[in-house]
């Protein structure tokens, strides 16, 4: 069912209440604001009302809820508004400044020859994840946190291909950001940028916007977030957060050219969230590969729908993908019985494992489809 609900700008606001099957659903509300069309929410009618579950409204609007059994009431708290989400997540959000190391010695002597970009605390001793491209190339990293405290910075790790680095800080008593799973994130769904964007002058400016897209590749190893809140040059490592004050991605590109505009993308949280366990267990990010190269469909390419397979492009020698007799020319469905039509697809699939995970994979083989398991490699093995 689609219905229309007003949403409300005032601090309080208590909604008639329906329990039904465990849950609780709040009646509609009129109370002023602006009209938002709202399809995903969970309904239920009765005697010619319509219900919306509560939880839905706090995951669409921000704000809390607190259900009084006693009293049957239900009192809902509004936070969505943008100026209470960057006040939550400002403190969290850092500028990062250094020098190029590409420089020639004429723009190395010139000391207004910086480089910048953003970063975001993850844990309060002074750890911060960034973009790699951001740190890469720069020396002599100076952070400066949300009070104007400059700090000298060390990347302590750094991965290129999911475009994500670890930068840490001598600071105690950071404000560490929230971060939320980006599965739940939906086209539509309203988000602010924060970031450090075009000159160091302009940290943690604030953009606003909607989440664009959810399953975006872009040539990236993983998927990425699609969103038209401005990004511009150094927002790259900014958060991009949901009204709840969540960091929901990591802003990291933007494509720019004549003509094109509202267009930009995030590392999505749960990409981060694995980048940076693997940091803090492993200290560099242990990729899983399966021994053989695959390629997408032309339909795949160009990004069109598709249910066509991956092929078996080449297998590397001494595997065990070898040694289980998969060949060029193969066709790969599945990866524990996981259906795969994409790099993305497969690379998204492998997180789940580290090197020396033993998986099956379905494919078709001379005609016939079988089942091989296979023992995952280092991925810079097979490099």
């Amino acid at each position: 069912m689609k219905l229309n609900i007003r949403y409300v700008v005032s601090t309080i606001l208590t909604f008639a209440l329906f329990a039904g099957n465990g849950q609780v659903f709040a009646d509609q509300a009129s109370i002023g604001g602006d009209t938002a069309s709202v399809s995903h929410w969970q309904t239920k009618e009765l005697d010619g009302e319509v219900y919306v579950k509560a939880s839905d409204v706090v995951k669409t609007l921000g704000g809390t809820g607190a259900y009084r059994a006693d009293l049957n009431d239900y009192t809902y708290t509004t936070g969505s508004r943008v100026t209470d989400v960057v006040k939550k997540v400002s403190p969290s959000i850092v500028g990062i400044i250094g020098k190029p190391t590409s420089s020639n010695q004429a723009s190395a002597d010139n000391r207004f020859n910086l480089a910048h970009g953003t970063g975001i605390v993850v844990q309060s001793d002074g750890l911060i994840i960034t973009n790699a491209h951001v740190v890469e190339d720069m020396k002599q990293i100076i952070v400066v946190t949300s009070d104007g405290k400059q700090n000298a910075g060390t990347t302590i790790n750094l991965d290129e291909e999911s475009d994500l680095a670890l930068v840490r800080i001598n600071a105690t008593n950071l404000t560490a950001a929230a971060f939320a799973s980006s599965s739940d994130v939906e086209v539509g769904e309203p988000v602010v940028a924060i970031g450090t964007p075009m000159s160091f002058a302009l940290r943690n400016s604030v953009t606003y916007g909607v989440i664009s897209g959810t399953d975006r590749s872009l040539h990236a190893t993983y998927r990425l977030l699609q969103t038209d809140a401005a990004i511009n040059p150094g927002n790259s490592g900014g958060a991009l957060v949901n009204l709840q004050g969540e960091v929901i991605g990591i802003n990291s590109l933007k494509l720019s050219a004549t003509g094109v505009d509202g267009l930009g993308f995030a590392i999505p949280s749960d990409t981060v969230q694995y980048i940076l366990n693997q940091f803090l267990k492993y200290g560099k990010v242990k990729r899983p590969a399966l021994g053989l190269e695959v390629e997408e469909s032309w339909a795949a390419v160009v990004g069109l729908p598709t249910d066509e397979p991956l092929k078996v492009s080449r297998v590397d020698p001494n595997t065990s993908a070898a040694a289980a007799g998969i060949q060029e020319g193969d066709v790969l469905y599945s990866v524990n019985n996981s259906n795969v039509k994409t790099l993305v697809d497969l690379n998204e699939l492998l997180k789940q494992f580290v090197p020396g995970d033993n998986v099956t994979l379905t494919l078709q083989s001379n005609g016939d489809i079988v089942q091989k398991e296979i023992t995952l490699l280092d991925a810079t093995q097979t490099q």
